[in-house]
């Protein structure tokens, strides 16, 4: 995997320049409202509520408005419901693409997901179709001018981690999801920064795409990831160091 680099860091990459905070707040409010719905208002019982809760914070949200996110989570405050939904389908070159939702009408985003895919050159398909080829994980990104290999993987290991790769720029830290919040702690603790930190579908095997089937992927995951209602966007495209940094820059 040396000198490659996935779709997470390229979103992770783009998304460090973009200024759409605004869209940003409004996935982390809902992610924040559910989290709290379904396991508590304490963060501190609720594993999925304190990473939402710590992603929150990272981008600057005001505790305010993460109070009355959880707030209406638990009921104390009128709110929408919203519904977990889990889409799935293909990008060009056969590239596997899974989509974690939250929506309140289910109609409306499955019509507009799939008018999305088949605008950049892919088509949402049934639930199931590529499900198989990814696993829930922790993912860390740690930028590489900021730390030594072997302290990272000193930190990262001992935490708990799963796997330590070099991705170009970046070194990507893989987790179990029951010890996310061990290893990003221990990092924390260590003083090494990290440029990305989620609980998120990673692909077990992936396909390589290089000119316009490269700049086909970014384009259609892009326009995925800027749907209102998509929280997360995972896929198995694994993209060359030197088409990343033609694609992001």
């Amino acid at each position: 995997m040396s000198g490659h680099s996935k779709w997470s860091t390229i979103k992770h990459k783009k998304a460090a320049k973009d200024s759409k905070r605004g869209k940003i707040f409004t996935k982390l409010i809902k992610e924040i409202t559910v989290a709290a719905r379904m396991g508590g208002g304490d963060v501190n019982a609720n594993p999925r509520l304190r990473t939402a809760v710590n992603t929150a914070r990272s981008q600057s949200m005001p505790n305010d408005n993460i109070e009355r996110a959880i707030k209406k989570g638990t009921g104390e405050l009128e709110g929408v419901t919203y519904e977990e939904v889990q889409y799935e389908g293909y990008g060009p070159a056969g590239v596997a693409v899974m989509l974690q939702i939250l929506t309140d009408n289910r109609n409306r985003t499955v019509a507009e997901i799939r008018n999305l895919f088949a605008k950049n050159g892919g088509n949402l398909g049934e639930t199931g179709c590529v499900g198989w080829m990814f696993s829930k994980k922790g993912f860390i990104a740690v930028d590489k001018s900021t730390i030594g290999e072997d302290k990272l993987f000193e930190v990262a290991l001992e935490a708990g981690a799963d796997d330590i790769t070099d991705a170009g720029e970046a070194f990507e830290i893989t987790t179990p999801p029951e010890a996310f919040d061990d290893v990003k702690g221990a990092l924390d603790r260590a003083g090494i920064t990290t440029t990305a930190a989620e609980v998120t579908m990673v692909a077990q095997n992936t396909v390589t795409v290089r000119g316009a089937d490269a700049e086909q992927t970014v384009k259609l995951l892009e326009a995925l990831e800027d749907h209102d209602d998509v929280q997360k966007v995972s896929a198995n495209a694994d993209i060359p160091q030197d088409e990343v940094e033609r694609l992001s820059a």
